[in-house]
């Protein structure tokens, strides 16, 4: 496992991501999207499981979860369970806001 920051403060991170948006990023040799909620940041594998359609396009909803542009799958942001949608689990990865950045560990 490996872990990347990203900002080099709380403040920046959090202005690197505009609320309820989802970013694509590269980390390392991967692509992963990256969301923010608020002050709660959520790091998923970028494609959904279903029919490999962009999540960067999708949507949040109030409940966490992201929203698959082509077929409207759902995915929980904390776990990846699937909450709609006929396919397997979305991959998510840890992040972490603290005062020196966002921490994702892929």
């Amino acid at each position: 496992m490996r872990t990347f920051t990203l900002g080099r403060s709380q403040e920046e991170a959090i202005s690197l991501f505009p609320d309820r948006s989802i970013r694509e990023v590269q980390l390392g040799d991967q692509k992963i999207c990256v969301a923010r909620d608020g002050e709660s940041f959520f790091a998923f594998e970028r494609l959904c499981p279903h029919r490999l359609a962009n999540l960067k396009e999708g949507q949040l909803n109030s409940f966490q979860e992201v929203i698959c542009p082509l077929h409207h799958y759902r995915f929980e942001l904390n776990s990846g369970r699937v909450a709609s949608g006929d396919c397997r689990d979305l991959k998510v990865y840890k992040a972490e806001l603290d005062e020196s950045g966002l921490k994702i560990s892929i």
